[in-house]
């Protein structure tokens, strides 16, 4: 019997080759000690605070009564972390979150800008590629986690024990759903926020791949709009679980 090879097309193949180079979930890793640490994680994220603090510190080396420049600029986005945090937690408990709930936002905000702005892909590394912070599921996580902190903290700062009768109401049948609510929020933020990232990175890379730079350009304003609104997201959620945890209902 005659065996017929099937007929491979090289163009395609190589073409498939090429956008197979724009790969998810590759990481640089640094060996400290029994543990490993996303290296490429690590470096976008203190390219971000740095920024976040070379922005802090000019905008507030010189202060005048009458705000002007950086100054004006940082007491603006000040102005609006406050009204955020007063809005959801409430006038008389917002100002001990402030700094938390602007640190999210601001991070969050930057570090989804950077994936779209700054071409991480340039850098090359001996394993893996960087990306924005946020691009990573660990991050989002992590993230997560601390706003589980934050609202647990709040409430039994402000409630002390009888902060967990809210899982039994309003009827101790449902402790087991209100307990995996209470880790479930946080966490449906994080993979929002993560596959959002990695979705709108990628888009951009296979199109960059594919068609000429000018074609994604919008693509790239998209994603910037969609990377500050999901900043806005996580952060006034966060603050609305907190305000939420120090009122004592769902």
């Amino acid at each position: 019997m005659q065996t017929i090879a099937p007929r491979i097309d090289i163009e395609n193949m190589q073409s498939f080759y090429q956008l197979s180079a724009v790969e998810v979930g590759q990481h640089f890793y640094w060996q400290i000690g029994e543990f490993q640490v996303h290296g490429q994680v690590l470096m976008t994220s203190w390219i971000v605070i740095s920024l976040l603090l070379a922005l802090a510190i000019l905008g507030t080396r010189k202060l005048e009564a009458v705000p002007t420049g950086g100054q004006n600029f940082v007491e603006y986005v000040l102005e609006y972390i406050r009204d955020l945090a007063k809005t959801q937690i409430g006038e008389k408990e917002y100002r001990p979150w402030v700094p938390f709930v602007g640190t999210l936002f601001l991070f969050i905000f930057v570090s989804n800008w950077s994936g779209a702005l700054f071409p991480w892909r340039v850098i090359e590394l001996p394993h893996g590629e960087l990306a924005a912070p946020t691009n990573d599921i660990n991050t989002t996580v992590a993230l997560a986690l601390m706003t589980s902190a934050a609202y647990f903290s709040a409430g039994l700062r402000k409630r002390g024990l009888s902060y967990f009768g809210k899982y039994i109401q309003p009827t101790p049948v449902l402790l087991p759903i209100n307990i995996l609510e209470d880790f479930t929020k946080p966490l449906s933020l994080s993979f929002r926020l993560f596959g959002n990232i990695l979705a709108d990175e990628l888009v951009v890379a296979v199109l960059i791949s594919l068609v000429p730079i000018v074609v994604p350009i919008p693509m790239i304003f998209l994603g910037l709009f969609t990377s500050g609104i999901q900043a806005l997201i996580f952060a006034t959620l966060a603050a609305a679980y907190i305000g939420e945890s120090m009122e004592g209902h769902h």
